[in-house]
């Protein structure tokens, strides 16, 4: 009886002296925009050491990676198709530091500003959401815990913004961006012709295409407008060689542009179509790129 008891003592003390294991959790809301005249459902996923560390005085704080989905997605489409467990795993396998992951509801806008001023996405980025996202968690200041990534028109979304405002983001990374290499001279047919990509461009830039609003948001020309400023930017961008929608031939040309400007980046060309299939087989890669662009790894 005496073993039986003493067993049974230390299976309890352990039991007593052993924390729980923190657990990763998806934080969803939605932000009534003054900007946009209605409402942004956003996600977050907040790390397993988030909660333990508010016990910290001063509480710990933590870099910010903000997600932005492709068309057709939502703030929950990452997290709802394996990304989430794909980031626990990341992280318990000590690939990962510990970074909050922020998402926004992006709808059709490309995350910029409309061309003709109804829809102002971009202001919207940046003067409210991120604000409000560095009030809401214990997030850390300052560029170098900022970063930007997307996939498909969140791969243009997030280049853009990085490319336009490098004084902000500290990293980049696109996987299949959409990438257009056509003049908008030439994206005008598709736009007159009534095609399923005319219809998504036209809302978005203006029908005809208003060219000094494409300029002003075209990654290409923020390249090598901002030349200097980029070379302090880590950059990666990958894309499927059988896209969908010929997204390669942009990736392709944007590697060309930043080896001839001297821009240090990371490009791979990888076998794979447009899918989600094809996001998450490389998202472990873009990860494990954050983390090391915020020095956690």
């Amino acid at each position: 009886m005496t073993r039986v008891f003493l067993v049974f003592y230390f299976f309890v003390l352990l039991l007593i002296t052993t924390p729980f294991q923190a657990q990763s959790r998806i934080d969803c809301d939605a932000l009534n925009s003054r900007i946009l005249k209605h409402a942004v459902h956003y996600c977050v996923y907040v790390p397993a050491g988030y909660d333990a560390g508010a016990s910290k005085r001063p509480a710990q704080t933590y870099p910010v990676l903000y997600f932005l989905h492709g068309l057709g997605d939502n703030e929950r489409s990452l997290f709802n198709s394996g990304g989430w467990t794909l980031i626990d795993d990341l992280r318990q396998q000590h690939k990962l530091g510990e970074f909050l992951i922020v998402a926004p509801e992006g709808g059709r806008s490309f995350y910029i500003n409309s061309a003709d001023g109804n829809v102002r996405y971009g202001d919207f980025f940046l003067q409210q959401f991120v604000p409000m996202i560095e009030r809401k968690y214990r997030v850390a200041k300052g560029r170098s815990k900022r970063a930007i990534t997307g996939i498909s028109m969140g791969g243009y979304g997030a280049l853009r913004f990085a490319f336009a405002h490098p004084e902000l983001f500290s990293a980049v990374s696109a996987q299949s961006a959409a990438l257009m290499t056509e003049s908008p001279q030439e994206l005008n047919t598709a736009v007159r012709s009534g095609s399923s990509l005319g219809k998504l461009l036209a809302p978005v830039f203006g029908d005809p295409i208003e060219v000094p609003h494409w300029k002003e948001n075209d990654p290409f020309v923020l390249a090598r407008k901002n030349v200097a400023d980029l070379r302090t930017l880590a950059i990666y961008f990958n894309c499927g060689q059988e896209d969908n929608y010929g997204f390669e031939k942009g990736a392709a040309a944007l590697h060309k542009e930043l080896q001839e400007e001297g821009i240090k980046h990371e490009y791979h060309p990888y076998p794979g179509d447009h899918s989600f299939a094809y996001f998450l087989s490389h998202f472990d890669e873009v990860m494990e790129f954050h983390s090391r662009a915020f020095g956690l790894r």
